[in-house]
């Protein structure tokens, strides 16, 4: 099995679905399933999911239908959640703190090591055991302990200094939930989470729904 590099983004956006989805097999101690049945499960056609799955390798078997532990397994290699990443959250403000407080993430092999921000009435608390540190220390910490991913909770006037940081502490990936648009390297990793957005879309459908 090998990963083509030109799997489209709308197929990778698809992968975190299957993998929940599996997950929730695995609890209810479900051991095989077939194309049709994740179809009813996931929303995707059956033709669909064997496209999807087939960009790196295929896992199923004819007559048998997909082993859902190998394959949940499969899915978390390619999405690398077989791997460990460090990560500091800068914004400790409610947003900041939901997400440290958010064991899933540490589940996933996603460690928050620090939070950063620059009000000294925060500075030195803890969420969880996670320590709120000054923004002035922020560099040689990334730098000292191996942080590969920046993650932006803080209002949209600072979010592209906040950018500037990480870059230049040679963060290799953003999180950016911060409503604005941000410009970092062409080599660097940007995710942006739009939840305005996203309400704004459920508040279009909300009100088509009514007329």
């Amino acid at each position: 099995m090998g990963k083509d590099n030109k799997v489209s983004l709308t197929v990778i956006r698809r992968l975190p679905k299957y993998h929940r989805y599996l997950s929730d097999l695995m609890d209810k101690g479900i051991s095989r399933i077939s194309s049709q049945e994740l179809s009813v499960l996931t929303g995707f056609t059956a033709s669909q999911i064997r496209q999807d799955l087939n960009n790196f390798g295929g896992f199923g078997q004819q007559g048998y239908g997909y082993n859902v532990e190998d394959l949940q397994r499969e899915l978390g290699k390619i999405l690398g959640l077989d791997q460990r990443y460090n990560a500091v959250i800068v914004g400790a403000g409610n947003l900041g703190q939901a997400i440290a407080n958010y064991r899933g993430f540490e589940d996933a092999g996603f460690k928050v090591l620090a939070m950063f921000d620059r009000n000294p009435r925060v500075i030195g608390l803890k969420i969880r055991d996670i320590e709120i540190k000054d923004m002035e220390h922020i560099e040689d910490f990334i730098k000292k302990n191996n942080v590969e991913i920046g993650i932006i909770t803080t209002p949209k006037d600072s979010a592209q200094e906040v950018a500037d940081i990480y870059v230049k502490a040679g963060v290799k990936g953003v999180w950016n939930f911060a409503p604005a648009d941000i410009n970092v390297p062409e080599d660097m990793i940007l995710e942006n989470v739009r939840l305005n957005e996203s309400l704004f879309i459920l508040s279009y459908f909300l009100k088509a729904a009514t007329k």
